[in-house]
């Protein structure tokens, strides 16, 4: 990929806002990409530019990925997102010569500096260190030369404070507290160490990964740093739930909007997991939940089933992370990457698959509802009828819908799934998955496909034997519970009905030129058409 040169960099933001940016998909523009950069906000510092377009996502390739798939890799990460990114000149030659953009560049080889490196892990790894001043002092220098931007550690005292938590003589500083000091002055980053409380946090880097990075225009920011150096860190808790549920109860700070770990009940599996009153709810099964409204969280915890895995911090630890200013996510990432969490290790394998189920539609129809659930991406299998054709190939509640006869539908918006749905006739084809065993996979990277069912009969089919008149037959849809999207059964579009309710947009199309606002609250409206035209575009606020 010589010439075809990936910027990397890591932007944060604070929960409720943006990284100051649109991701779009344009008609007769080729990927994804960054337009309408907000001036002074994390995507512009960070170095991206207008027209660039976006590669990965925490290490996803997403450039042959839906735009809405897209958008949802962006805000499950929460507020700390990693992205590669390529200027719109580059893009568009190696498009015209042929290059495969999802071949990256090799990581940084590792340097022999007296076994320094093989004591720190892996090669070319940027480190946050916490540094908490003992008596002595933190047990280091700072050393810089005239004339040139850089300020280093030197001096680190042997058994110290700064060796022991991860520095190493000659490392370059590149954030104090979370504020970048790149560009600073030798004396500005003394004022900045002065004027700390007694605890810090760097960003180090030894000199030969910083000079990989920058000969490849890669910018070295926190979210690509390991973070084993820490002190403190997320815990993650297995749960399997008792007769009487968890055992705790999930609260919103009315403040900062945290999902608060509250009342845990002596003797409940949440207490025996570990969860403590006052822990904050980071991710539910892999998915984070920072970004996400209290409703989702619950909902998250409610459609894991009977068991499910939480990433938690204390108060301790939520400090600490925001003092880096990143998510405790990255330690998850970290943690996914080097190993397997211990609990997916005990799974039995074959209780991670999907299932395909095949049925025949009856005079009563299929017998379920898809049921959209605003705030939590993905359509859901509601309300299967006892007995009938869902039932009997093996639909359950709470399933979530992979593909409809062979088409990914994860990121498709429900009036699609609904369609495609109508339009199989009398035989439909699914692929679902129990919520639990989604999420898991979802947390292992794993696509989710019919591969994963191996080998042997991967269709449950059914017969389809005519019910009675009247028997079997699915009540008519009802109007929307609180919290939840338009509901819609799997029935022929002559027996819908216009059902009046929240309608919440989440992206913009525009049409021959002219643009639908997007309001900060539900539209009560009657019909919903979705007029699609040629030169539509779908843009998205990252």
């Amino acid at each position: 990929m010589s010439g075809f040169v990936q910027r990397v960099m890591a932007l944060t933001k604070r929960p409720g806002q943006t990284f100051g940016f649109f991701l779009r998909a344009e008609q007769g523009e080729a990927g994804h990409l960054v337009r309408c950069l907000d001036m002074g906000g994390a995507a512009e510092l960070a170095g991206m530019r207008d027209g660039d377009r976006i590669l990965r996502v925490n290490g996803t390739f997403v450039d042959d990925l839906p735009h809405q798939r897209v958008v949802e890799l962006v805000k499950e990460r929460g507020v700390s997102v990693t992205f590669s990114v390529i200027d719109a000149a580059s893009y568009e030659r190696a498009k015209t010569e042929g290059v495969d953009l999802s071949v990256t560049h090799p990581r940084p080889p590792a340097v022999a500096a007296g076994g320094v490196l093989a004591a720190l892990g892996p090669a070319g790894t940027p480190r946050l260190c916490y540094l908490v001043k003992a008596s002595a002092g933190y047990g280091f220098s700072l050393r810089s030369v005239l004339g040139e931007l850089g300020v280093f550690l030197t001096q680190v005292s042997s058994g110290g404070v700064a060796e022991r938590a991860g520095a190493r003589t000659n490392d370059r500083l590149l954030e104090v507290n979370g504020a970048s000091v790149e560009q600073a002055t030798h004396e500005q980053v003394v004022e900045r160490i002065r004027v700390a409380d007694d605890a810090l946090m760097f960003l180090l880097v030894d000199e030969d990964t910083y000079r990989y990075y920058q000969t490849n225009q890669m910018k070295v920011g926190a979210g690509l740093a390991t973070v084993k150096h820490l002190p403190h860190q997320p815990r993650i808790v297995y749960l399997t739930k008792g007769p009487e549920g968890y055992g705790f109860l999930l609260r919103e700070d009315p403040k900062t909007k945290a999902h608060l770990i509250k009342d845990v009940d002596v003797g409940s599996p949440a207490r025996r997991g570990g969860l403590v009153d006052g822990d904050r709810l980071v991710a539910v099964d892999g998915a984070a939940l920072e970004s996400q409204s209290h409703e989702a969280a619950v909902e998250h915890i409610r459609r894991a089933g009977g068991a499910c895995c939480l990433l938690v911090v204390d108060p301790d630890t939520d400090r600490m992370y925001k003092m880096a200013g990143v998510s405790p996510m990255l330690y998850w990432e970290e943690t996914k990457g080097s190993a397997s969490p211990p609990s997916y290790s005990d799974q039995k394998e074959e209780e991670l698959k999907p299932k395909l189920c095949k049925m025949q539609k009856t005079s009563a129809g299929y017998g379920f509802h898809i049921n959209g659930i605003r705030g939590v991406c993905g359509q859901h299998i509601e309300e299967v009828v006892q007995g009938g054709a869902a039932d009997r190939a093996g639909l359950q509640d709470g399933d979530v819908v992979v593909e409809v006869n062979s088409v990914n539908v994860e990121s498709s918006a429900h009036e699609e799934v609904v369609a495609l749905v109508h339009r199989s006739g009398a035989s439909l084809e699914l692929l679902v998955a129990s919520q639990r065993v989604y999420d898991r996979l979802r947390a292992r990277g794993a696509p989710i496909t019919p591969t994963l069912l191996g080998p042997g009969p991967r269709v449950q089919t059914q017969a389809t034997v005519e019910p009675r008149a009247g028997a079997g037959t699915p009540p008519p849809p009802g109007p929307p519970r609180p919290g939840e999207g338009r509901r819609l059964a799997a029935a022929p579009e002559s027996n819908m009905k216009t059902i009046k309710g929240p309608l919440h947009l989440y992206h913009l199309y525009y049409h021959s030129g002219h643009s639908a606002n997007i309001y900060p609250k539900p539209l009560t409206i009657n019909t919903f058409v979705h007029r699609w035209s040629n030169n539509s575009i779908s843009l998205s606020k990252c």
